[in-house]
């Protein structure tokens, strides 16, 4: 079984934009029920299937498949719920940690989320300045519902 323990920070500022690679992801859920999730995904030029379980504190059950990019076209136009999920991810590495920087597109656009995967749930980190506060408890911040109630319709009664 693979585990993934990760907090979500809300980023500000740019200068976050300099410090890593960039890539463009485009995915869809065919399932979110009762808090599990299964994915499609293309990053860059790679398809894959995810499949989530339920998340425990920072940890949930994780298993990712490579799959064939033809398929997971396929799979994005034809079986995943609307609207789909757009967005730039930019990989900083910082210290021994991999931050993941996601700018959103399209229906969540002005949205930048940065998340931090850990070894255990009590793992000291430092955070980089350019974060602002963490929303890892936070529903709403999820790819999965963000793909249900996308940032466009709640930003402006959320406190930034």
């Amino acid at each position: 079984m693979a585990a993934e323990i990760e907090r979500k920070f809300l980023v500000k500022g740019d200068s976050w934009r300099s410090l890593g690679t960039r890539k463009v992801y485009r995915q869809g859920y065919i399932s979110t029920v009762n808090g599990i999730t299964v994915r499609v995904r293309i990053a860059g030029e790679n398809g894959y299937l995810t499949i989530k379980g339920k998340t425990k504190g920072m940890t949930r059950q994780e298993f990712e498949y490579p799959i064939p990019v033809e398929d997971a076209k396929m799979m994005l136009d034809t079986l995943c719920d609307r609207p789909l999920i757009e967005k730039i991810r930019y990989k900083i590495y910082l210290e021994d940690l991999l931050w993941e920087v996601d700018e959103f597109l399209g229906e969540n656009k002005g949205l930048i989320l940065a998340e931090v995967e850990l070894n255990d749930e009590k793992q000291k980190i430092e955070l980089p300045d350019w974060l602002d506060r963490e929303v890892t408890g936070d529903l709403r911040y999820y790819n999965s519902n963000l793909a249900k109630y996308p940032y466009q319709q709640w930003k402006d009664s959320v406190e930034m």
